[in-house]
Order: structure tokens, then C-alpha cells, then sequence
């Protein structure tokens, strides 16, 4: 079986924009704007298979991204999730850097440390989505667009391409940034195009 697993980052919101830890803020009206060129280009498959079976993560900006895009209902996925960023929800990474500079550094380079000291950790966040990941490719077949935050993107590439977990931090997936991997026999691909 193959799987062409079709990652979108989630569209500008508020807080990717102020570089805040999500606390479930809208898309921004130039997310929107965004999300709706996007969706004019046509780079994602619209047949009504495929939309049936999209999934997105839980968020609402996922859900909006995932709506906008032509699939409102991307059926949500806990496994496609953001990392659990503890106690740090809702703050900017310059207050947190700020307020818990040790802690910060720590998150920044021990893939175990739970970010605001209560968090997810990286290596928990890259076990999860790539369970997740592997679990599609033994189960679903052809397209599939997930609708994601581009930690979980960044976690997703770096289980599918077999990265050293201090690779996520190098990898950059800005809003509606679109991935493709390809699953086959237990092995995935990254899709150049």
C-alpha cells in the first residue's frame, strides 16, 4: 500500500505571528487571505474521497485552515496535535526567554525537557505523530491531507526521514507551508516539487 500523506501547516494566527506559545487564537485576517490564494491555486486534491478522508489537528486554527482549504470536515486527530507547551500556553517566546531564560535553553536543546516545566516533551511529541504517521500508512491508501501545526510538521518529517531529534530545530515550516511524504513497505519519502 502507498500513502501520500499531504501536510499543511496551519494558516497566520495571532500567535504565530507574535511568536507566542498557542492558546487556541484565531487565524488572522492575512492567514485567511492567505489560505484563500491558496485554495485558488489548487496545490490540494479536492475529489469528495479525498475530503472525506482528511484529517486535521484539534486546534482552531486548524480547523479553520482545514476549512478554508476546501475541507471542513478533516476529521480531528489528538495524534496531530502541537507539542503541550505546559505552562507556557499563551505566552511570547520573548517573555518566556525573558522571565525563564535556563528553562528555554533547556527546551531548546534536551529533546526530553517539558517546555514551561510541565510540557510535552520533544521526544514524547515526535513518538506520537510518527505512531500516528506509521499507523496511516499500514491503514489508508492514496492522498491524504492532514491539516497540522508546523511543530507537528517538523515532528512528522523528522520521524519519516529517520532526523537526529536536534534536526527538528533546523527545519523552518512557515504558515500553509505544504509537505508531501510518501509511505511504502514501512519506509517513507519526502516529496520535493
Amino acid at each position: 500500500m502507498t500513502i501520500r500523506v499531504i501536510l499543511v501547516s496551519a494558516a497566520e494566527s495571532e500567535a504565530s505571528r507574535t511568536a507566542a506559545f498557542d492558546d487556541g487564537t484565531p487565524l488572522t485576517e492575512r492567514g485567511r487571505a492567505a489560505a484563500d490564494r491558496l485554495r485558488a491555486d489548487g496545490v490540494l486534491p479536492t475529489e469528495e474521497n479525498v475530503r472525506a478522508r482528511a484529517r486535521r489537528a484539534p486546534s482552531p486554527r486548524c480547523h479553520e485552515t482545514a476549512t478554508l482549504l476546501g475541507h471542513p470536515g478533516a476529521l480531528a486527530q489528538p495524534a496531530l496535535a502541537g507539542q503541550d507547551p505546559g505552562s507556557w500556553r499563551g505566552r511570547p517566546l520573548d517573555a518566556v526567554a525573558a522571565a525563564e531564560p535556563a528553562a528555554l535553553s533547556a527546551w531548546l536543546s534536551d529533546p526530553s525537557a517539558r517546555p514551561g516545566g510541565d510540557g510535552e516533551p520533544l521526544t514524547a511529541l515526535v513518538r506520537r505523530v510518527g505512531t500516528h504517521l506509521d499507523h496511516l500508512a499500514d491503514t489508508v491508501t492514496g492522498p491524504l491531507p492532514l491539516f497540522a501545526e508546523p511543530d507537528t510538521v517538523r515532528a512528522a518529517l523528522v520521524h519519516a526521514l529517520g532526523l537526529p531529534l536536534p534536526g527538528y530545530w533546523r527545519l523552518d515550516v512557515r504558515p500553509l507551508a505544504v509537505t508531501t511524504l510518501v509511505g511504502h513497505g514501512g519506509r517513507w519519502n519526502l516529496v520535493l516539487s
